[in-house]
């Protein structure tokens, strides 16, 4: 007992000495995401419209009203394709790309012009949101756009209208959010391969095996800890997007384009449904920390048996 207090006394000493590190942490996470939480859950329990108008207690009555709202349930449906823009494609072309640059361009043409590729990808993630939608409305423009007028030179009589079309609109703005997000994964999944040990790559090349197989056998497993962070950053980024569609398409035609950040900023401040639009906040802050927890979760036990393999 008279050693085992020593030893705890050490212990607090130690957490202690962490606390000149943690509390600014700790408050910076309380000012900038704890506070503005609780804020948002606190208005979702109100009937408010803002500004000096009353707030009425609503309970979960907006929570209720949720359940049968299709414009809410259509905002998450069209969440799925923005994942297959934003996640599913660009980490696909990604690891192919990244591929291609670190292990057959570099090598044949040298570290610099790979770097000059990885550059050219990247341009579109450090472009200000509004710069990239000016340039894609005018591309998709129905009228007068580049894209329309190639093919009204080609003899297209009647050409689509990219953006005001409900058919249309969601796989243009998905084509412009893979242009934007392509790069993110080809800079990470370069930086992944600088770390794999050459002689792997070396070894395979002795024994016949082609790029292909390179690829497959050595490539994918050893950047598989970098796949799981895009996997997750991507995830959350296509969850809780807005700007993109705030600029492009403003979440029409006829809701064709709607996302949940977006319809949650529509009850803010067109519609005056403040109590309302913090609902739409809080369950999709909800959803994107389930799905992270179910991603983090889902590498924890990949990585446990990596281990145990061993």
């Amino acid at each position: 007992m008279t050693a085992a207090i020593p030893a705890r006394r050490r212990g607090t000493a130690r957490w202690v000495g962490y606390l000149p590190y943690l509390v600014p942490g700790v408050l910076a996470f309380a000012l900038v995401i704890g506070y503005p939480l609780v804020m948002n859950v606190y208005i979702s329990l109100f009937k408010w419209k803002g500004g000096l108008a009353p707030m009425r207690w609503y309970g979960l009555g907006n929570y209720a009203d949720l359940l049968t709202d299709d414009a809410f349930w259509t905002s998450f449906r069209n969440s799925v394709s923005m994942i297959v823009a934003m996640v599913i494609v660009p980490t696909l072309i990604g690891l192919v790309l990244a591929a291609v640059l670190f292990d057959y361009l570099g090598r044949r043409f040298g570290t610099r012009v790979a770097a000059v590729l990885r550059a050219t990808y990247y341009l579109p993630q450090i472009l200000p949101v509004a710069v990239a939608g000016v340039v894609w409305n005018w591309i998709l423009n129905a009228q007068d756009g580049a894209v329309n007028v190639i093919l009204t030179n080609l003899g297209v009589t009647e050409p689509p209208d990219w953006l005001g079309n409900p058919v249309l609109a969601m796989p243009s703005v998905m084509l412009v959010l893979i242009w934007v997000q392509i790069g993110y994964p080809v800079v990470i999944f370069m930086a992944a391969l600088q770390r794999v040990d050459p002689e792997l790559y070396e070894a395979a090349e002795l024994d016949g095996a082609g790029w292909w197989s390179r690829f497959r056998a050595i490539t994918l497993p050893q950047i598989k800890p970098e796949t799981f962070v895009v996997t997750l950053t991507c995830t959350v980024a296509a969850l809780k997007v807005f700007a993109p569609v705030y600029v492009l398409t403003r979440g029409g035609p006829e809701g064709s384009t709607l996302v949940p950040s977006y319809y949650s900023f529509l009850n803010f401040f067109d519609k005056s449904k403040v109590g309302y639009g913090a609902a739409v906040a809080t369950v999709l802050t909800l959803v994107i920390i389930a799905v992270a927890a179910t991603i983090l979760l889902f590498q924890t036990r990949s990585e446990r048996r990596e281990r145990e393999g061993l």
